[in-house]
Formats: structure tokens, C-alpha cells, sequence
């Protein structure tokens, strides 16, 4: 057998295996299995979660299917630690707490972007205070008109710090439960509920209602484009696999 007889069998293999391949992937199209290029999910899950956006794939070439929805980046967070077990692994936070939760509410919120970190504190301050002053007042009066107001701004105080918690979750597309139970979070526990959540913003480095993460960066292109932001960059060109 001479070379070109050996190049012949060779280029026949090399054709029969792109034969089997072709015939592979119309096999998986007929059975309805959709044929994704990998590269282009890849960069198009890294595009759509530097802009903080899931976009539903067009993978049939429908334009007018195509869907966007926003989930944060497409991607179910969770809080940073348990509620009760894991109050003391920030323990400045945990002070700060327990010491001074107007304060701490004021800053989660200010990071969280529902506001100043001085009029939500402000507000929690003042609806406490008028709760913990009509307690008192009922201790010394034995009026229990007194006792039915302090009870009344108790339960508006859980009710206000759950209902952010709520809006915290929606917005950041955080793992948790009803808003009955942040309510309820916030009633039994405040304090812990307050660390909770201060250690999710600040690890994940929250900044005015912005989720930056803990520092993973995803960089889409090549040398070239370093320059530009991330809403610029372009996605790479598909590439066969057969090539």
C-alpha cells in the first residue's frame, strides 16, 4: 500500500466522521432536542449578568418570543448565615445591633437603597421610643390604654422593618420566606434579623441598592476590549465544533 492510498483511507475516515456527526445532530433535532452552542451561552449568561438582567434565549431564532425578565442576574442568593446560629460571626455588626439598631437599620437600608441612612433610622428611632414610652407609662399609670398603644407600635415596628425586609428579598432576589415570617423575624428577634441582614449587604458589597458581589469578576472578550465597559463588550463570534 503507497502513501496516497493511505491518504485516501484517511480522508474517507475523516469523512465518514463528519458523516456520523451531521447525522448525530439531525437525529437530535428530529426528537425535538434543542442544539446549543456553548460559547454563546456562556457569554451570553456572563453579558446579561454584568447588567443585572436574565434574558430568556432565543435559541429558535423567534425574535418575537424572545423575553426578558429581571431577576437580579438570574441568579437565587441566600442570607449570610443562619438568623439565630449566626449572629456573632460579624461582631462589630452585632454590637452595633444590639446597641444601637436604629443606627444599623438606618445603614442596611442606605445600602439597600430604600432611603437615607438618617430618615429610616430616624423613623425606627421614634417608633420604638413611643412604644418603650407607653409601656412605661402603663407600669406607672396601670392604664391599660397606655399598655393597648405600646402593643399597637410594637407590632407596627415589626411590621415596618419586615416589610423592607420583603422589598430587600424582591430586589435582590433572595432566598426566604413569606413576608409574614420577616414580620415575625423582626418581632421576635430584631437584633439578630438586623445582623442577618447587614452581613449579607456588606459582604456582598451592596452599595446604594447595587449588588457588586463578593469580587468575582466575569470578563467577556479579548485583550482589546479591556478598555470598554461591560455593556460594550461584544460577544464572541460562534464557532463550529467541527472546525
Amino acid at each position: 500500500m503507497d502513501v496516497f492510498e493511505k491518504r485516501e483511507m484517511a480522508a474517507e475516515k475523516a469523512r465518514g466522521g463528519e458523516e456520523e456527526e451531521e447525522g448525530e445532530g439531525q437525529r437530535l433535532l428530529s426528537e425535538g432536542v434543542t442544539v446549543v452552542d456553548f460559547d454563546l451561552l456562556c457569554s451570553t449568561v456572563a453579558m446579561q449578568a454584568q447588567k443585572g438582567q436574565w434574558v430568556k434565549l432565543n435559541l429558535n431564532g423567534d425574535e418575537e418570543n424572545a423575553m426578558g425578565y429581571d431577576y437580579g442576574g438570574g441568579v437565587l442568593r441566600m442570607w449570610e448565615g443562619e438568623l439565630f446560629c449566626d449572629c456573632l460571626d460579624d461582631r462589630r455588626i452585632a454590637f452595633q445591633s444590639v446597641c444601637c439598631p436604629c443606627y444599623r437599620f438606618g445603614k442596611n437600608m442606605k445600602r439597600a437603597g430604600f432611603g437615607s441612612c438618617f430618615i429610616q433610622g430616624s423613623i425606627y428611632l421614634i417608633l420604638t421610643l413611643v412604644a418603650l414610652l407607653s409601656i412605661l407609662a402603663f407600669i406607672v399609670t396601670k392604664k391599660h390604654c397606655f399598655l393597648y398603644v405600646g402593643g399597637a407600635f410594637i407590632i407596627l415596628v415589626g411590621v415596618y422593618m419586615g416589610y423592607h425586609r420583603t422589598k430587600m428579598r424582591n430586589k435582590f432576589n433572595i432566598r426566604g420566606d413569606s413576608s409574614l415570617d420577616d414580620c415575625i423575624f423582626h418581632l421576635t428577634c430584631p437584633c439578630c434579623t438586623l445582623s442577618q441582614e447587614a452581613r449579607t449587604l456588606e459582604m456582598n458589597n451592596v452599595q446604594d441598592g447595587i449588588w457588586h458581589g463578593r469580587g468575582d469578576t466575569i470578563c467577556v472578550g479579548s485583550y482589546s476590549e479591556l478598555g470598554k465597559t461591560p455593556f460594550e463588550l461584544s460577544p464572541p463570534a460562534i464557532v463550529s465544533t467541527k472546525s
